[in-house]
């Protein structure tokens, strides 16, 4: 869900996004009607063990009580496109329904081949009831998506009306929390806030370079100068600048190096080497570059590791974009420090 929730991010128009979204949840649902809504009428159908003819009503599937396990493999298959083109689409899809929805499907499923494994064996002990697996995929999702095993369990005890299937309820949401935390840490809650920079955690250092994005520090007000500039070129653009940095770029606008005003002050004064010399014989490497889509933290991280007072920006293309300083970065930390600290 979140690499295909990132394909839509990509997409710079809202209307591309819209259609791109309405296309394939249109395509999806047109196959499998299971998918429109929240999802609830199929809960409540598997639920109250509804026939099969019932279920896929309305689908390429109908006619064939057998096809019910293919149609609903391929309903837990495809619903994470569902949600994924609602949400990416400019629609509000959410979470908590869906993780009920497809917990529900893949308890029915699991129940299902279950039984259909031992009554090919000839052993009748063991089955499973359909609703009872049901009910504890719908906890061991709801758990493993949100890492709250405790909302999984109380959630599905006060939708049964008791608490004949607390313990296996505690089994299964325990277990899904454990299994999850192997391969994910976060929730998908939290992984979404922390995309859009609004995660707050108990480590207020994180938290506050969490809240801050790197466009709110950029500072673009830079002379950019070209590497075949001569000296007498550069000291009239040094006249014009109130900065002591300068990014060197080519045509194209890509970052090539940065001159500063301490490499050209014993030079600047002597107008026989105006000509002489070029932006280039005073260019150098700067300690880092930093690209418009790092984190603050990343940005941080770069400063203690260069000791440098600026770093350039860049975007994805390597087209030079404004410096970050380390002053800059540490006033705008302060100030949320004392906004975050008051709220």
């Amino acid at each position: 869900m979140n690499r295909f929730e990132g394909v839509f991010a990509k997409l710079k128009s809202r209307w591309v996004k819209f259609v791109l979204g309405a296309t394939v949840l249109g395509v999806l649902i047109f196959f499998f009607p299971a998918m429109y809504g929240e999802g609830y009428d199929v809960i409540t159908q598997l639920l109250n063990n509804a026939s099969a003819s019932d279920i896929m009503h309305n689908t390429l599937f109908y006619g064939n009580d057998n096809n019910l396990l293919i149609y609903l493999g391929l309903v837990l298959l495809f619903k994470v496109f569902a949600s994924t083109a609602t949400n990416g689409g400019g629609g509000c899809g959410g979470v908590f329904a869906p993780s009920l929805f497809l917990g529900c499907v893949a308890g029915f499923i699991f129940a299902h081949l279950w039984n259909t494994s031992l009554s090919m064996v000839s052993v009748e002990e063991g089955v499973l009831s359909a609703k009872n697996c049901s009910l504890y995929g719908m906890a061991g999702l709801m758990s493993g998506v949100t890492h709250a095993p405790l909302t999984g369990i109380f959630l599905i005890a006060e939708l049964t009306g008791g608490y004949g299937l607390f313990v296996p309820l505690m089994i299964v949401s325990v277990v899904s929390y454990l299994t999850i935390n192997v391969f994910e840490p976060h929730s998908i809650y939290a992984m979404r806030l922390a995309r859009k920079g609004e995660l707050i955690t108990h480590d207020k250092d994180n938290a506050i370079l969490t809240l801050l994005s790197i466009n709110s520090v950029i500072e673009k007000d830079f002379k950019k100068v070209t590497p075949d500039m001569d000296l007498w070129q550069f000291v009239n653009v040094i006249a014009k600048s109130h900065r002591n940095l300068f990014p060197v770029v080519d045509k194209a606008g890509r970052l090539l190096g940065v001159v500063t005003l301490d490499s050209v002050r014993h030079v600047m004064f002597r107008q026989e080497l105006y000509h002489r010399y070029t932006v280039g014989t005073f260019m150098k490497e700067p300690p880092a570059i930093l690209t418009i889509s790092d984190t603050l933290k990343v940005a941080t991280a770069k400063f203690d590791e260069t000791q440098a007072w600026n770093l350039p920006i860049v975007d994805e293309e390597g087209k030079f974009m404004g410096f970050i300083s380390r002053s800059g970065l540490f006033n705008s930390y302060r100030q949320t420090l004392v906004r975050f600290t008051s709220d």
